[in-house]
């Protein structure tokens, strides 16, 4: 899998950490910064991971800040995405199986190392339940609505 990550600079550490996890489990990963804890908006973070999987360049998208509210708020501003904050495994495969979540979104305020990246392996182990015809009929709802309300830059 192709994986976009970043973080604000209150979710540096957590990122970096959760960057090496992907890696070791044979992933592709493109870490869009930050790559310090200087000061920095997540608001900018949200939106080079956002562009990266609106382009095709990923099929995920991973993004922390201090509370994961900011980047979460940012990125679903974007045509496409579907993001959704995840402190826990449940949430995370589910967001995936039934929502077709494309960005995973935590706060490094909020959960550890340990609980993180069992949080992203849900996350990455999991895929769109297409059997179930529910799911997809909301999900084309959701995707109705972007046109709605973006028609100049909705797919």
């Amino acid at each position: 899998m192709r994986i976009a990550i970043a973080a604000d600079h209150a979710g540096f550490a957590l990122k970096e950490q959760i960057r090496e996890f992907v890696a070791g489990l044979g992933h592709y990963v493109r870490d869009l910064g930050a790559h310090d804890e200087s000061p920095s908006d997540y608001s900018d973070y949200a939106e080079l991971v956002g562009a990266q999987l609106m382009k095709g360049a990923v099929s995920h998208g991973i993004l922390i800040c201090g509370s994961g509210i900011g980047v979460c708020i940012a990125v679903n501003k974007m045509p496409g995405i579907r993001a959704g904050i995840c402190h826990d495994t449940y949430s995370a495969h589910q967001g995936v199986e039934h929502d077709d979540m494309n960005v995973l979104v935590m706060g490094s305020r909020i959960v550890g190392s340990a609980l993180a990246s069992d949080i992203v392996k849900a996350y990455l182990g999991a895929t769109f339940d297409t059997s179930q015809e529910r799911f997809a009929r909301r999900l084309n709802k959701v995707r109705a609505i972007e046109q709605t309300y973006m028609p100049s830059v909705a797919k």
